[in-house]
């Protein structure tokens, strides 16, 4: 799959898709052991940590990964349908202020994150190069099929060097 072009997504996403490799089929697939290990190793004592006042914990921050990854995934499958609708954004505070994340193990939240990625993964690889090709409107701007799936991996790789290097 070729990278996204400039034009394909919002500027506010260019980090994260600077992050992926021109596979970014086996950048998605690697991160499901990949973040899924980081994850897990990480003590149980430690999974409420947050690094700062008003920072989310691990728990909240893997479970806004978790959030995105399917909101990301389902503009994709509504854009490759070539569902025309303009799709809202999301405020990710709000998701993680709203989900209990806390009350769950670091563990369940990696498996959640594993078994998401692996559906994901078949979704993926079903689009055709036409569907990868589609753009839509999401959040009040256009983004493609193909940007949100290199996204999906940048968002991950944020959020990993987030991890290592704020919270572990």
């Amino acid at each position: 799959m070729k990278r996204p072009q400039a034009e394909e997504f919002p500027l506010f996403y260019k980090g994260y898709v600077d992050t992926v490799s021109d596979d970014v089929l086996s950048e998605l697939e690697h991160q499901i052991d990949s973040f899924t290990a980081l994850l897990k190793n990480i003590p149980q004592e430690k999974a409420s940590f947050a690094y700062a006042e008003g920072k989310w914990t691990i728990k909240e921050l893997a479970g806004h990964v978790i959030d995105t990854e399917r909101i990301m995934s389902y503009r994709a499958l509504r854009i490759a349908r070539n569902d025309t609708t303009p799709l809202p954004g999301f405020d990710e505070n709000n998701y993680v202020s709203n989900a209990h994340f806390e009350d769950r193990s670091l563990e369940s939240l990696a498996d959640e994150f594993a078994a998401l990625r692996k559906a994901n993964m078949y979704l993926i690889r079903s689009f055709n190069e036409a569907e990868t090709d589609r753009s839509g409107v999401s959040n009040e701007k256009p983004i493609s099929v193909r940007a949100l799936i290199f996204i999906m991996a940048g968002h991950v790789n944020h959020h990993s060097a987030i991890l290592k290097q704020r919270y572990l």
